[in-house]
């Protein structure tokens, strides 16, 4: 089982406590995350509380270079707007490189 399952897994059924502790171990552990743990990752954040964790996971996205990716722009529009934050998910939508249906 991968790190990515482990995270999609608590991440989907609500445990985004868990889903995070696997996220940080992960990296603590050497594992860089890639496009599919940050779409998983951003998926454990569901609540306004969690706007910040969702922040900092978003800096790790533009300090990798995964902001360009569409998949990644998505799932963090999803996450400002589960947060309550429209400004955010606005701002993220229109500095996507693309924009589609």
């Amino acid at each position: 089982v991968s790190w990515n399952t482990m995270i999609a897994i608590y991440a989907c059924h609500g445990y985004s406590e868990e889903a995070f502790e696997f996220y940080w171990q992960m990296q603590r552990d050497g594992v860089k995350p890639d496009r599919i743990t940050f779409i998983n990752i951003l998926n454990a954040c569901v609540v306004p509380e969690a706007e910040t964790l969702g922040e900092v996971v978003h800096s790790q996205i533009i300090g990798n270079g995964f902001d360009s990716i569409v998949a990644v722009g998505n799932a963090l529009v999803s996450m400002y707007v589960r947060c309550g934050s429209i400004e955010k998910a606005c701002m993220v939508f229109n500095k996507m490189p693309e924009q589609n249906v």
